[in-house]
């Protein structure tokens, strides 16, 4: 809609994840390098935490475009207690069939899926997306499975993404046994005022914006408003520039943010 008007090649803040707007601002070079490093080291656990709409997503989609096919990974995100057995779901994460067999055909089956591809020398990850959803006895059972090994090789790794509540729930007396086994783990906060100008001009900049569209107030606000969480902060910046293109203006100004919250919080359903 405003793309050619602001000299843009596609839109700068969609709230779909795409790895290819990735910010690396520190935080998320710091959980990136987490995700990397218990994924190189074959660490049994991995886990990253944060509050909604701080990029989890989008890192572990970065992770899965650079996992080579020495890999074979699954990733699920809408596990939940009483919507079916665990393994059920892993195995379907995993294209393999499920349907019509007992708890222990189906850990069996699993089993040997593991065992054939450390054969084929290929690591196996399992990457649980919104995992503070899982019940205790879920991630008990992810332990168990995380232990299946061979000699000294493990042969599952697990990659637990969550809001803070996961970080909470692994924090219990009854999880310890699950939190020793976590190699590599990192909570995601929002960014900074000088993190959310330069997220927003990284992102304008990959979608061929040349000069600078948003003015240093319209920052300040974007920055108070959003409390620094990414997808707020997308929302806030799409909504201003549809705003500044239907006024014909080159400049989203601090008065185009102050609308937008106005208008969000009158006449939006969530508002801001």
């Amino acid at each position: 809609m405003y793309e050619e008007f602001f000299g843009l090649t596609e839109k700068p803040f969609s709230i779909q994840p795409d790895p290819s707007f990735l910010y690396w601002g520190r935080g998320h070079r710091l959980a990136y390098a987490m995700l990397e490093y218990g994924v190189l080291n074959h660490a049994g656990i991995s886990v990253i935490s944060g509050e909604v709409g701080c990029g989890k997503t989008t890192l572990i989609h970065r992770l899965l475009d650079q996992l080579s096919s020495t890999h074979a990974v699954a990733l699920l995100s809408n596990i939940q207690q009483g919507r079916g057995d665990l393994l059920s779901w892993v195995l379907m994460g995993f294209g393999q069939p499920f349907a019509g067999r007992t708890h222990v055909e189906l850990f069996s089956q699993l089993q040997a899926f593991f065992i054939a591809e450390y054969a084929k020398g290929r690591r196996v990850v399992l990457i649980i997306d919104e995992a503070q959803n899982l019940s205790v006895d879920q991630l008990e059972e992810l332990r168990m499975l995380s232990n299946i090994n061979a000699g000294k090789d493990q042969l599952l790794q697990l990659i637990l993404v969550g809001q803070p509540q996961l970080k909470d729930l692994l924090n219990r007396p009854d999880m310890l046994q699950l939190a020793q086994r976590v190699g590599a783990d990192f909570h995601l906060t929002p960014l900074s005022r000088e993190e959310v100008d330069a997220y927003v001009d990284t992102r304008l900049t990959i979608a061929g914006a040349a000069n600078r569209i948003f003015a240093d107030g319209a920052i300040d606000l974007i920055a108070e408003h959003s409390r620094g969480v990414p997808r707020v902060i997308n929302i806030i910046c799409d909504t201003a520039l549809v705003y500044a293109f239907s006024a014909h203006e080159k400049t989203v100004s601090a008065e185009t943010i102050e609308s937008v919250i106005r208008d969000k919080a009158d006449y939006g359903v969530f508002g801001l």
